[in-house]
């Protein structure tokens, strides 16, 4: 590459002629679908990583992420649109750079920019002029004129003159097939007018609809708006299960009537907890910005507490009816808890609350196994590196039997609910899977 093109002076114009080069850091789930994305659209994509084993399966076309097929991998780097390095060196060759890396929460709920404040450094030793710089990982109104700004002027460099930069918030939603990065309308901001123009002129390349708003601040918010609506949501029908099963009412019935009034209601559903990266995290971003101008959040935390109780109220449920109906205390029942993933037909685990249900149970002293027809065994985790190892067991009749209860945790589609409810002793549901299949036993427990 010679220097004139190198340095890139007119990058709007690269952009509309697509021989502007892109960087993606963070393979993950948001990063690799939006790298094909972008490889799609004609843009030549270099991913970064600093997980060599994601480089490899790359290089051998093979997709680790759900969202993109093996094929659809394979068409692109063929193409020679897309390849991947753990050498960070090569992001001087990159006109545009995404950053896809995580932003978990501390074990105090406080916010951990360490995965987006690293990546800047190493974007910082690499930086030149005429790059565009942009944040996709979701994080508190503020984040990348605060943190990234300085740490990308480390430099030398002068944001808004010798480079831009951008927030565009990622919203995958791990296995829906009717939405992908491309299809899904995409929030846009610039820090200035020119950063605007960039990042709309990129990601109108990219994406069938752009979104633009005035200001990264009001993009970092949008996402935060996005997830505390469901969270909050979530929580509220989370209350009411636990009203209502007060009352000997079924929560679900409830929805399910109150979804037919055409205007003023969206239904929402309860579960075991709340699992993903985004609504058990996101919130929380939020919490603790707020605290910066004195502003009380009270109904976010509440939402917080009440959906991270969910599967402490599940456990008690399976405790009790352990007694009740088969004169057996907790500790020392075998339980199979169904489903790891986080939510149905996918292998995602992060932040899954049947991580959660496991850890509960084992404090119990309970003897517990899992199937999950998408997770062969559990990887190692923040949180429950304890747990790493244990593997899925078959779900055959002579197996669930075994079992004193089965714990419905995720509600894949591929299992048969009809075989469980003739096998199992026991049945504790949080997904409602078997009355939505029509499927009714004596020896169910909505949860």
């Amino acid at each position: 590459m010679d220097e004139q093109n190198k340095t890139r002076p007119d990058l709007l114009a690269a952009i509309h002629d697509r021989t502007a080069k892109a960087g993606v850091i963070g393979l993950g789930y948001v990063g690799l679908p939006l790298a094909m994305s972008m490889a799609r659209a004609g843009f030549t994509v270099i991913g970064f990583d600093v997980d060599p084993d994601k480089i490899t399966q790359i290089e051998a076309r093979r997709s680790y992420i759900d969202a993109v097929s093996n094929e659809v991998l394979a068409s692109q780097c063929e193409a020679g649109r897309f390849s991947a390095t753990v050498d960070f060196a090569l992001l001087g060759d990159c006109d545009v750079i995404a950053i896809c890396v995580p932003t978990p929460l501390t074990r105090h709920r406080d916010p951990d920019l360490s995965y987006v404040e690293n990546t800047c450094r190493d974007i910082a030793r690499h930086l030149r002029p005429g790059q565009l710089i942009v944040l996709e990982s979701t994080t508190y109104p503020g984040t990348t004129e605060e943190v990234m700004k300085p740490i990308l002027e480390t430099s030398g460099l002068v944001c808004g003159r010798d480079f831009h930069l951008g927030y565009s918030p990622e919203r995958e939603d791990p296995g829906n097939r009717d939405f992908d990065t491309s299809s899904i309308p995409k929030v846009v901001a610039g820090d200035g007018e020119v950063a605007s123009q960039l990042m709309q002129a990129f990601y109108g390349a990219v994406v069938k609809t752009i979104v633009p708003v005035s200001n990264t601040r009001t993009a970092e918010a949008v996402k935060l708006t996005e997830n505390v609506f469901r969270a909050v949501n979530i929580a509220l029908v989370n209350e009411l299960k636990l009203v209502y099963d007060a009352m000997g009412i079924d929560v679900w019935d409830v929805i399910d009537a109150a979804k037919t009034k055409p205007f003023g209601y969206m239904p929402f559903y309860p579960g075991p907890g709340l699992g993903g990266h985004c609504i058990p995290i996101d919130p929380f971003y939020l919490t603790w910005k707020s605290r910066e101008y004195d502003q009380p959040t009270r109904f976010i935390e509440l939402a917080g507490e009440i959906n991270t109780a969910m599967p402490r109220y599940v456990v008690e449920k399976l405790a009790e009816a352990l007694d009740r109906r088969l004169g057996r205390a907790l500790s020392r029942s075998k339980v199979l808890v169904l489903g790891l993933a986080y939510k149905k037909n996918v292998p995602d685990i992060r932040e899954s609350p049947s991580l959660r249900l496991m850890e509960l149970l084992l404090e119990r002293q309970a003897d517990v196994s899992y199937h999950d027809p998408f997770i062969d065994e559990v990887p190692r985790t923040r949180e429950y590196g304890h747990l790493k190892g244990r593997r899925s067991v078959a779900l055959t009749p002579e197996t669930v039997a075994g079992f004193d209860a089965v714990v419905i945790a995720t509600d894949h589609d591929q299992i048969d609910y009809q075989a469980l409810a003739k096998s199992a002793q026991l049945i504790v549901d949080t997904r409602n899977a078997f009355a939505r299949r029509g499927i009714d036993s004596d020896r169910l427990v909505k949860a």
